[in-house]
């Protein structure tokens, strides 16, 4: 049985603020953003349809049609028919980033969505906020909608402290931004020794009391061979209580990585 289409939502650009380094948000708005009416999720996603012609060439991507790269979706307002999208800009490295950093005030992208799975569950004890920078606009979204008097961690990491950003966040929550060095979403780097430094910090962490509502998100390595094992298995958290998976996997595209993705779910579950 095929998938029911995702609604299609035209987005025209309105503004764009640098953020850090290798981050950029730019403002849409749009004539009908009722496709986001019945969305709950602090993880709404939608999948962007981006130019061909902005960008570097990547490996396993089709020569027709637009490149299609999955965004979270920020501070969407149905009413006003505006929201925001983050976007990692690593020079001129895939097509999203550089789109980005020529986007102008006119400029439209074609929004497929949204989508989504996580909320902070209200009734948790406390809350486990991981990721890096790619899961940062999700993290964001989190942080932002867990109650005022919710407790917690929240764990950043980042290339370098001027990537830090202003997070609203409750007061009960704390907030470590993890300076792992310079990586890109394609270095040729150990990815080993940068999975070690993410999950040393949690594992570092004072474990709560009570029952915790995970979200960790990142780079595919790290957040499923690493900081899963450790919550599902060392630490004995219902798969329930966990919202875990990877946004991008070193050395492969969008493409690859959901073929890799794919593979691994085949794998898991044969």
């Amino acid at each position: 049985m095929s998938r029911p289409a995702k609604p299609e939502t035209a987005l025209v650009v309105t503004a764009t603020e640098q953020l850090s380094p290798t981050m950029i948000r730019v403002s849409f708005r749009s004539e009908d953003l009722s496709a986001f009416s019945s969305s709950v999720f602090t993880d709404r996603y939608v999948k962007l349809q981006i130019p061909r012609e902005h960008g570097s060439s990547e490996a396993g991507t089709s020569e027709d049609g637009p490149v299609v790269r999955t965004y979270t979706a920020l501070n969407p307002s149905v009413e006003d028919g505006t929201l925001d999208i983050d976007f990692v800009v690593h020079g001129t490295e895939g097509y999203a980033g550089p789109w980005a950093v020529a986007a102008k005030p006119g400029d439209t992208l074609v929004a497929l969505g949204p989508g989504g799975a996580y909320a902070p569950d209200p009734a948790a004890d406390w809350h486990l906020i991981a990721g890096d920078e790619t899961a940062l606009p999700a993290v964001r979204a989190a942080l932002a909608a867990l109650p005022a008097d919710a407790r917690g961690y929240a764990v950043i990491d980042i290339p370098a402290p001027d990537h830090e950003q202003p997070l609203d966040h409750p007061a009960g929550v704390e907030v470590t931004w993890l300076v792992t060095g310079d990586h890109t979403h394609h270095a040729a780097r150990d990815a080993e020794g940068h999975e070690q430094l993410l999950l040393a910090a949690i594992r570092d962490l004072k474990w709560l009391d009570g029952r915790v509502h995970a979200f960790v998100h990142g780079e595919a390595a790290v957040t499923m061979h690493g900081i899963r094992p450790y919550l599902l298995k060392e630490r004995g958290v219902p798969k329930a209580d966990v919202s875990i998976s990877g946004y991008w996997r070193r050395g492969r595209t969008e493409e690859t990585f959901r073929e890799w993705k794919r593979e691994l779910a085949e794998a898991e579950s044969a």
